[in-house]
C-alpha cells in the first residue's frame, strides 16, 4: 500500500513539475509571425488597412503571381531569362500594391486626423471623460476611421481597460498621427490638468499646416515619381513587343542575351531606386508604437 501512495504522490509532484520540465513548444505560426520579413509584411498589411493575420495568403498570392505571369510571358515569347524577369515582378507585385494601398491611406487620414482633435475637444468641453470622449468617435469621427474607435468602444464598455484599448486603437490605426493623439489623451488622464483643450488646439492646427505642406509638396514632386515609373516601364515593355519575333528571342535566349538582361534588371533598379530618393518626401515615423 506504501508503494502505491509513495507512486501517486511521486505522479502527482511529476505532473505539478512537467510544465516546467517540459514546456508546450511553441507554435510554428507564432515563431514565423516574429521572423522580420513575416512582421514587416504584417505591419504593411495594417498600414494598407487588410488584417495582419493575412500574411501567409498574400506570400501564396505574391508566388501564384510571379508563376502565372512568367508561364504567360514564357508562352508568348520562348524568352527564359525574361520569362524569369517577369516571374520575379510578379512576386514583388503584391507587396506594391500594398505600398501604394498604405500611402493611399496614409494620404486620406492625414486630412482626417485634424477633425478628430476637434471632436475630441467638442466632447471634453461638454463634460465628457476622455474614454467616453474616445469612444464617441465610433459615430461622430470621420466615416473611414469609425471602424477602429467601434472597436475601442466596444472594448472598453466590456472590460473598461482604457490604457490597454488604446494600445490596441495605435494598432488598428497603424498611424504615426495617430500615436501622437492618443498619447497626449494617455498623458492627460495619468497627469491630469486643465491644459488639454489648448494642447488639443495647438495640435489640431499643427496638424492641418503639416498636412497642407506635405501635400503641396508631394504634388510638386509627383512629376518625378511618375516620370521614374514611365522610365522603367518603357524599356520592358518594348523588349517584350521585340521578343514576339523569332530572332529576337534567338538572340535574347543566348548567353550574351541573358547577361544583357541582367545588367538591364540591375541598372533599371538603380535608377527607378534613385529616383525615388529624389521624389518621395521621407515619411513619418511612428515613435510612439
Amino acid at each position: 500500500m506504501s508503494l502505491v501512495v509513495g507512486a501517486l504522490l511521486a505522479a502527482g509532484l511529476l505532473l505539478t513539475l512537467a510544465p516546467w520540465w517540459w514546456p508546450e513548444p511553441e507554435p510554428l505560426r507564432a515563431r514565423l509571425e516574429r521572423w522580420r520579413p513575416v512582421a514587416a509584411l504584417r505591419e504593411l498589411l495594417i498600414l494598407a488597412g487588410l488584417p495582419g493575420r493575412y500574411w501567409a495568403a498574400t506570400l501564396v498570392v505574391a508566388v501564384l503571381a510571379g508563376l502565372v505571369s512568367g508561364a504567360v510571358v514564357q508562352g508568348l515569347c520562348r524568352v527564359m531569362p525574361l520569362s524569369a524577369v517577369v516571374a520575379v515582378a510578379g512576386l514583388v507585385a503584391p507587396v506594391i500594391v500594398l505600398r501604394a494601398r498604405a500611402a493611399a491611406r496614409r494620404r486620406l487620414q492625414r486630412g482626417l486626423w485634424p477633425d478628430v482633435v476637434d471632436h475630441l475637444l467638442s466632447a471634453i468641453r461638454s463634460g465628457l471623460s476622455l474614454p467616453d470622449a474616445v469612444a464617441a468617435l465610433d459615430t461622430v469621427g470621420p466615416a473611414p476611421l469609425r471602424p477602429a474607435f467601434a472597436a475601442f468602444s466596444a472594448d472598453y464598455r466590456a472590460a473598461g481597460r482604457f490604457t490597454d484599448g488604446l494600445d490596441d486603437l495605435k494598432t488598428a490605426l497603424a498611424d504615426p498621427v495617430a500615436d501622437r493623439i492618443l498619447e497626449t489623451v494617455r498623458m492627460a488622464r495619468d497627469v491630469g490638468g486643465t491644459e488639454l483643450p489648448a494642447v488639443l488646439r495647438a495640435l489640431s492646427a499643427g496638424l492641418r499646416e503639416e498636412s497642407a505642406i506635405r501635400a503641396e509638396a508631394e504634388a510638386r514632386q509627383s512629376w518625378v515619381v511618375n516620370a521614374a515609373r514611365l522610365g522603367v516601364a518603357a524599356p520592358w515593355a518594348i523588349l517584350l513587343l521585340l521578343s514576339s519575333r523569332p530572332e529576337t528571342s534567338a538572340a535574347y535566349n543566348s548567353r550574351e542575351g541573358a547577361v544583357l538582361i541582367v545588367a538591364g534588371v540591375v541598372v533599371s533598379a538603380l535608377a527607378y531606386q534613385a529616383m525615388l530618393r529624389v521624389g518621395r518626401l521621407q515619411p513619418e515615423r511612428r515613435w510612439f508604437r
